[in-house]
């Protein structure tokens, strides 16, 4: 009972943090969701801070299958496993109640540079960013830092695009202009 009363406020919190945004969302909101007591959310985490950044972790974890899982669905040969991610974030654009990035969203939202969920968004990106140079570098492009740069800035700028505007064609514009710069990338190595 008590693991599931933990896993139900985090995913309370997780969805009221996502919609409404971390610092619109208070404690009580999310108690009052959860269905539970402010001492019982204090026993699981001690402090908003880490319920954010169980949620943050938790949507990390979520965020990573997801791309991961997406790109292997998708494409076997290297270069196309680059262009996979575009489709994959694509999709996840597209779905229903999109309300950006969690990462971009959170980082947003901080107030400092060393606060703690900011450095958690800081750090997903950074793991993704290598996860993208691992997959220039199985493609053998020619500078594969560089690339996984450009391509996480175009993934980047494609979301909050289409978190402004909806159905904006950001990610797929993104696409083209990231199958021009593999290319180039490809080619000259």
């Amino acid at each position: 009972m008590s693991s599931n009363l933990k896993e139900r406020i985090l995913q309370t919190a997780s969805e009221l943090f996502y919609r409404q945004g971390i610092r619109a969302t208070g404690v009580d909101a999310i108690v009052k969701a959860a269905g539970t007591t402010k001492m019982s959310l204090y026993h699981y985490f001690p402090s908003k801070n880490d319920l954010v950044l169980a949620h943050l972790q938790k949507t990390a974890e979520t965020m990573r299958e997801k791309i991961l899982g997406g790109i292997a669905a998708r494409a076997s040969e290297p270069k196309a496993r680059l262009l996979a991610v575009f489709d994959v974030f694509g999709e996840l654009l597209a779905s229903d109640g999109f309300r950006g990035c969690p990462f971009i969203n959170a980082a947003t939202e901080s107030a400092a540079e060393g606060e703690p969920f900011r450095l958690a968004s800081v750090d997903f990106y950074l793991q993704f960013r290598r996860r993208l140079t691992q997959l220039a570098e199985e493609a053998e492009a020619r500078q594969p830092e560089l690339l996984a740069r450009q391509l996480s800035l175009l993934i980047s700028g494609a979301i909050v695009a289409e978190q402004m505007q909806r159905d904006s064609g950001a990610m797929q514009a993104a696409r083209a202009a990231a199958e021009i710069l593999i290319n180039r990338s490809l080619d000259a190595a």
